[in-house]
């Protein structure tokens, strides 16, 4: 295969590729760094690039080959690493000046794990100031472009990685996802974006141990390689008391579904989220085209009104928690979107919190009602269609003036809300021809028939990544 064709490969061809010593694992990354060099001037979806680093590890990646060692599965895989995830020796910002020049001693769990696969890290990629914003834009970078419109966003806060694996100059990225900082970007940039159950991927540094809200999850532009990324950073920590006590997930045969056997309900808007018009009447029409496929198909779902309130306390409180310090002592240098954000926490009493953790309980309970009856939930995965990097914040939609500008999440939060696994995947075009995301949503610890399902209408229904123009 030619050098020039190495970044259309996905994760896993790569892998095996190096394993069988088809090309180097030097290969690969010198393509993704000529990758990045070439277009990341008008995407922006890296903040930092580590080429010597990189390179020095690929080299060590073949050494292993040629010593016939034992490879990992993602060995010689060039991967990139949101700025919100710490990286020891490679400048690690959050998208914020305060942190411009920070440079960790220790790696994130989840980094560890995946370079113990044998993935090579080229880069940290783009967030918005502390993963708050719905584009990814700071002083320091960007904003990331959208690899479909370059006018258009990305989406945030994961924008940059999943721009940064929509365009090809990676295989797979590093994400966060709160109140659909995944699902949001992969919808957007027409990725696969995983956020798994809280807890399959532990986080044993986070400030507050059983936070279950925010969670890391996977940028891919397959199902396969979600997957297989999932499986890399997966399996207990005891530092992490939500960290699941069983062993690493493994990743099951994604083609071993019956569809007929499944359960499937759809909605729109759960019953609860603004939609853009537009969105939702080509969302809908893709529902029809999957009537017949599965056992039950039926529009339907669980009671979500209360979600927007105790998303809204239980987020401006932990956010709060984590940065008011910052706000008191630097809040002149900080983003107005950010300081709002933090500001949003302050004030908030006990019974405010704990009267938002009862709708959370309740909220919890209604899906798990929903789910003793349905399997799969399949909904949009974004309120709106990219929108340009100049609008900022969505305020808006349909000519309804939005209360806040977290709003429009509401379609991902509420699934942020009650832990369950979801992935979005491509599903179809806008009418200027930017992507659509579809959102699947399970059981909890249910990964393996989400992504068979997610892995089906891939394979069945061509809901994948499609190369942008030109690249």
């Amino acid at each position: 295969m030619p050098d020039t064709d190495l970044h259309r490969l996905s994760a896993a061809a790569m892998a095996e590729g190096v394993r069988r010593r088809r090309f180097r694992a030097r290969d690969l990354v010198a393509a993704s760094l000529e990758r990045i060099a070439a277009l990341d001037g008008g995407l922006k979806s890296f903040i930092t690039v580590a080429p010597d680093a990189a390179l020095a590890a690929a080299e060590e990646a073949d050494r292993r080959v040629e010593a016939g060692a034992p490879l990992g599965p993602l060995h010689g895989v060039p991967v990139g690493i949101k700025d919100l995830t710490l990286t020891a020796g490679l400048r690690t910002t959050y998208g914020s000046t305060l942190y411009a020049d920070l440079i960790p001693d220790t790696d994130d769990l989840s980094v560890t794990r995946l370079k113990a696969a044998g993935a090579i890290i080229v880069g940290k990629t783009n967030t918005p100031e502390f993963g708050f914003g719905a584009i990814t834009g700071n002083e320091l970078c960007g904003p990331t472009a959208n690899p479909y419109d370059l006018d258009k966003t990305s989406g945030g806060s994961s924008g940059g990685s999943a721009a940064a694996v929509a365009a090809g100059l990676v295989p797979l990225a590093q994400g966060t996802d709160f109140g659909g900082s995944v699902r949001t970007p992969a919808s957007f940039c027409g990725v696969v974006g995983l956020r798994p159950t809280p807890g399959r991927i532990p986080s044993p540094g986070r400030a507050l141990a059983w936070d279950g809200l925010a969670t890391q999850g996977f940028l891919a532009r397959d199902v396969a390689d979600a997957a297989l990324a999932l499986a890399a950073v997966s399996g207990p920590d005891p530092r992490d008391p939500t960290s699941l006590p069983v062993p690493a997930w493994t990743v099951p045969d994604l083609d071993a579904l019956d569809p007929l056997s499944l359960r499937v309900a759809w909605s729109t808007d759960l019953g609860s989220a603004l939609i853009d018009l537009g969105l939702a009447e080509r969302f809908e029409a893709v529902m029809r085209g999957l009537e017949g496929l599965f056992g039950a198909f039926t529009e339907a779902t669980p009671d979500c009104r209360e979600a927007g309130a105790a998303f809204g306390t239980l987020r401006a409180a932990h956010i709060f928690h984590t940065y008011g310090t910052t706000l008191e002592q630097d809040g002149d240098r900080l983003s107005p979107s950010v300081a709002w954000n933090i500001a949003r926490g302050k004030g908030l009493t006990a019974a405010d919190y704990l009267r938002a953790e009862a709708q959370r309980s309740a909220l919890y309970r209604r899906f798990a009602a929903f789910f003793r009856d349905h399997d799969i939930l399949m909904t949009l995965s974004a309120s709106v269609p990219p929108f340009p990097n100049a609008q900022g914040d969505v305020t808006e939609i349909n000519g309804f003036r939005l209360s806040t500008i977290i709003d429009y999440l509401a379609i991902t939060y509420t699934v942020s809300l009650i832990g369950f696994p979801c992935l979005s995947i491509p599903c179809g075009w806008t009418a200027d021809g930017l992507p659509i995301g579809l959102q699947l949503i399970a059981r909890p610890y249910e990964e393996d028939r989400l992504l068979r399902c997610a892995r089906f209408l891939e394979r069945e229904m061509g809901f994948r990544h499609r190369w942008p123009a030109g690249l």
